[in-house]
């Protein structure tokens, strides 16, 4: 039986993350993969979602084969080999967001708004199975069931909990996004993330967890 990854530092490193290496099958050249870097933002189930024009070569591959595989890896590792990275292997969908999920794309990707009124849409990456490397002999897969059954925020909710916390963090960090795992963070210029040392955490408890969380983050 494959050996079971942490789910942990997989959302972590997704969340942590703004881009990924998406690969496609290439309606242009049937049998051939076709892979770019495509920035992301993770929804409330943990899932990357992309923004892409109709003219995209991977709007056309994924509108002829819904399947896809994203390669993440940390961005300040200085060995590849040694560094936490992911591939997750699903398929693509694209859907309509709400206003909440707009609001909630433009806080971690604010340079998209422009484009929205263009020709670009959504597709959520659902994972089937994730292939985790936290480093040389530790790794592991997590399917998706185990990935779907994870503690979700919707981006209301959400909302909701980043006014209550507004002012709570200083020295110029600016809320990204909260869930039952951590916080996203931007920091001069610098997207970050802060895990729960005992994540998930009940939904309950995510407020006061947060606020003294917070009030240390830099």
């Amino acid at each position: 039986p494959a050996v079971k990854a942490p789910v942990e530092p997989v959302v972590t490193l997704l969340h942590r993350t703004a881009y990924g290496t998406l690969a496609t099958h290439s309606a242009h050249l049937p049998g051939y993969p076709y892979a770019s870097v495509v920035p992301y933002v993770v929804d409330e189930l943990h899932c990357p979602v992309i923004c892409i024009s109709a003219l995209a070569e991977h709007t056309k591959n994924l509108r002829a084969d819904p399947k896809m595989s994203l390669s993440v890896l940390q961005t300040d590792a200085s060995d590849v080999q040694a560094a936490p990275r992911l591939t997750l292997v699903g398929e693509a969908e694209r859907f309509q967001p709400t206003p909440a999920f707009v609001a909630r794309y433009l806080r971690h990707a604010p340079e998209t708004e422009p484009l929205l009124a263009l020709d670009f849409s959504f597709f959520r990456l659902r994972p089937n199975r994730i292939r985790y490397i936290g480093g040389l002999g530790k790794m592991g897969w997590i399917g998706a069931a185990d990935w779907s059954a994870l503690p979700a925020l919707t981006p209301e909710k959400e909302a909701a909990l980043l006014r209550e916390l507004a002012g709570t963090p200083g020295n110029g960090v600016r809320l990204l996004g909260i869930d039952c795992f951590g916080i996203d963070y931007e920091n001069g210029g610098q997207r970050r993330r802060q895990h729960f040392p005992d994540a998930p955490v009940t939904v309950k408890r995510l407020q006061d967890i947060a606020a003294r969380m917070l009030a240390g983050l830099s």
